[in-house]
């Protein structure tokens, strides 16, 4: 068995690092390679949970890796669509939920003492429970969130625009494009609730425990 730093997984890992500081040091001077790379990056991330399952390498290691990666990398393009469009603060509370929901999360399992963030099966809340456990549901979400976001930085353009602007051109583009946007802008939604009911209970949890903790 190979040390838990050459995992395939984790292996994998490393090249979306990798694959991601090359995106945003082109980001400025070539959109489309760009777009193309922090794909490939998010496609990889459900590439490396194939590897973990098929060989038996899944890690504590490689699952705080594979978060960060992502929510580091979400929250740079995020920030990048923040100063291309004007309210960028739209873009910065996305941000910060997106932190702040997965923190929370993470941190209120750990005092579960559960081994992975998505084992919500004690929870209430339906849509929480269908997001983590049922794979295409959760695919569709995530895959929607990051296909809308390379949309909105392809259609940017260099100086500030105003987002209700460029979304309603968008709208006028071919129906193919208007289909995928409209897709997108569902599984977006989605998760953005889905990421406010997540911090809500994972919040919920860590004030229980004080309680228990205190008695």
């Amino acid at each position: 068995m190979p040390p838990v730093y050459l995992y395939i997984p984790n292996i994998i890992g490393y090249f979306r690092i990798i694959i991601n500081f090359i995106a945003f040091a082109v980001c400025y001077s070539n959109k489309a390679l760009f777009a193309i790379l922090y794909f490939i990056s998010f496609v990889l991330d459900g590439v490396d949970g194939w590897f973990a399952r098929k060989f038996n390498q899944a890690s504590t290691f490689g699952a705080v890796l594979d978060m960060v990666t992502d929510r580091v990398s979400t929250a740079c393009l995020l920030a990048l669509l923040s100063q291309f469009y004007r309210p960028g603060l739209v873009f910065l509370i996305l941000l910060g939920l997106d932190i702040t929901s997965h923190w929370f999360q993470m941190y209120s399992s750990f005092l579960s003492g559960k081994t992975s963030h998505k084992d919500v099966k004690h929870t209430g809340n339906w849509l929480l429970k269908l997001y983590y456990g049922y794979r295409p549901f959760m695919a569709f979400c995530c895959v929607s969130c990051e296909v809308l976001y390379i949309i909105l930085f392809l259609f940017a353009d260099d100086k500030s625009t105003s987002l209700l602007s460029v979304c309603r051109g968008i709208l006028n583009q071919s129906p193919l494009i208007v289909l995928v946007f409209v897709s997108t802008l569902i599984g977006w939604a989605v998760k953005q609730v889905t990421n406010i009911i997540q911090m809500k209970t994972a919040a919920d949890a860590c004030v229980v425990y004080d309680l228990k903790r205190s008695k």
